[in-house]
């Protein structure tokens, strides 16, 4: 409702009436945080309305404490998003917040749905308002990255709603807790899987489906990538947890092995291939790939803890795979703000146009830095705390899991710092860098929200690891029990 009065109001008004809506949603969403229940894994703050009743489907939401940290994330998002685009669109800024106010309640249903129907309808109508913003904001190739960006992500999709209409037949409902008590044979799981994993692996996205996420990127605008990293990438990881492990747990421990192998590529090959990037949103987007690798690799790693019947090793897996999706919301959305907070001096995202803006834009270089030690995994920040918990999860379970996993220590220090040095260090590199400015009051805020919650969950990770305990128990205990 508030994306649609923003456009409503037109472009004077827009930006305030935009900041207003962001901060009042994100105020809103606190109350979940605040009076959230730690010791339950039942679904809090829930709501069941009839919704299509002929074909039995439900507007019914609610949260538990695997979803309610990304909807805060995705509140949170929302108001950085608004403070990047308050000088830098010129063009339709009525449009261009509305619709990333739209996709934030888009998304927010994606986390809280409880009938499976209502999940693929926020699921798909999240590609709307992003299909827009890279189309219409874009760089010169947005139809391009546009269309290969709707094809990958619809398609996978189609196969998701086949397989909640097949489960809908078989159990008569669309519950999203009744297809987790759903009995399935083996068969039918490791159908059901494919088809999920059809929609998920693309939305993460994981080896060899990723190759739509570079090219977005690199065509959408500054705060168009900051959402796609930060929250739309994390719809894939929250959809396993959801749907595939609850509803075919033995299918996914009969995939375990299929799955760690991809996302082991996904964080050993991809690291190498961010090496090799000129751009700096490629090398971050690859970076992405790489990252969100270890949350498909906490979540499954998770069955073959469960054969050596380590409960205590499953449930820090799959907490270090939510911990890293949280983590890398933050640290993905900083680092393409800063790669936006040039972009808008220098007009170019090539690091060989760069050199030495630590000479010009002090304060700028410190908070790049320091999101860059993120990124590496730094202990201290947000960025140590998820992958330091999944690579010690597959050291339970196998000493070479843990190793090819801990290469990103290596490979994840040597892009980043890469670019740091050609871009941040040394003396100044061209005409261009000696004009520069350092960051004003707007991107000083931007910036050091997001700051303050990296340092908060890297120093005080159980701020989010404690609401999340009882849900995950809840998950292991179903994934530890065959369904037939």
């Amino acid at each position: 409702m508030a994306g649609i009065l923003i456009i409503a109001t037109g472009n004077s008004s827009a930006r305030k009436f935009a900041m207003a809506a962001s901060i009042l949603t994100f105020l809103v969403s606190l109350p979940l945080y605040f009076g959230f229940d730690t010791s339950t894994a039942a679904m809090q703050f829930t709501e069941n309305v009839a919704w299509l009743p002929s074909f039995d489907v439900n507007y019914a939401i609610g949260v538990d404490g695997i979803s309610m940290p990304l909807i805060i994330l995705t509140t949170m998002i929302n108001v950085i998003v608004v403070i990047s685009a308050w000088e830098v669109i010129k063009d339709r800024p009525a449009v261009y917040l509305g619709a990333f106010s739209i996709m934030t309640g888009l998304m927010i249903g994606v986390f809280s749905s409880l009938d499976a129907i209502l999940f693929y309808v926020f699921f798909e109508a999240t590609l709307i308002p992003m299909f827009l913003i890279i189309g219409i904001w874009g760089g010169p190739k947005r139809v391009y990255a546009t269309v290969k960006f709707f094809l990958y992500t619809f398609l996978g999709s189609v196969m998701m709603l086949i397989a909640i209409i097949y489960m809908y037949v078989e159990g008569g409902s669309f519950s999203v807790l009744d297809l987790h008590a759903l009995a399935l044979n083996e068969q039918q799981q490791f159908w059901i899987f494919l088809a999920f994993l059809a929609a998920f692996a693309v939305k993460i996205p994981m080896w060899p489906v990723h190759t739509w996420l570079p090219d977005a990127h690199v065509e959408a605008p500054t705060a168009g990538s900051a959402v796609l990293a930060a929250i739309m990438l994390k719809m894939g990881g929250y959809g396993f947890l959801r749907f595939s492990l609850p509803i075919a747990p033995d299918a996914s421990a009969g995939m375990d092995t299929f799955m760690i192998v991809i996302s082991l590529i996904a964080v050993v090959y991809i690291g190498f291939v961010a090496l090799a990037q000129r751009d700096m949103k490629k090398l971050i987007a690859y970076s992405s790939i790489s990252h969100m690798g270890f949350v498909t690799l906490g979540i499954f790693v998770a069955f073959q803890l469960i054969a050596k019947d380590d409960m205590s090793g499953v449930a820090l897996g799959i907490e270090g795979a939510i911990i890293q999706m949280i983590s890398h919301g933050f640290i993905s959305a900083a680092m393409f703000l800063c790669v936006g907070v040039m972009y808008d001096r220098v007009h170019s995202r090539e690091i060989a146009d760069y050199g030495g803006v630590i000479n010009t834009m002090p304060i700028f270089a410190a908070f790049m830095v320091f999101f860059a030690m993120a990124n590496a995994g730094l202990p201290g920040t947000s960025g140590f705390v998820g992958e330091f918990m999944v690579i010690l999860a597959s050291f339970k379970a196998n000493f070479w899991i843990a190793f090819l996993a801990a290469s990103t220590l290596i490979l994840g220090a040597a892009y980043t710092l890469w670019m740091v040095k050609r871009v941040i260090m040394g003396p100044v590199g061209n005409d261009k860098v000696a004009a520069l400015t350092d960051i004003n009051t707007r991107e000083f805020w931007m910036l050091g929200l997001l700051a303050i919650f990296v340092l908060l969950i890297g120093v005080w990770p159980n701020v989010i690891g404690n609401v999340m305990h009882a849900s995950v128990d809840n998950l292991v205990q179903q994934i530890s029990t065959t369904k037939y």
